[in-house]
C-alpha cells in the first residue's frame, strides 16, 4: 500500500536558533518569521499580564 503525500502526517514547523538556513525555500523562511512574530506577541502579551499583576501587587502593598 502506498501512501500519497496527502495521506502522510504534515510535519510540524519548527524553528532552532543559528539553525543553517541554506536548505530552506523562500515559502519555508517566510512561515518561519511568521512562527517567530507570533511567538514573540505571545511573549509580549505574557510579560504584560505579569507586569499588570505586579503592579497591582505592588498597589496593594503599597510598594
Amino acid at each position: 500500500m502506498a501512501f500519497d503525500d496527502e495521506d502522510r502526517p504534515k510535519k510540524k514547523v519548527a524553528h532552532e536558533i543559528g539553525q543553517d538556513l541554506s536548505l530552506l525555500s523562500v515559502e519555508e523562511l517566510q512561515l518561519r518569521v511568521q512562527l517567530m512574530q507570533d511567538e514573540i506577541k505571545r511573549l509580549e502579551a505574557d510579560m504584560a499580564r505579569k507586569r499588570d499583576k505586579r503592579a497591582a501587587a505592588d498597589q496593594f502593598f503599597k510598594r
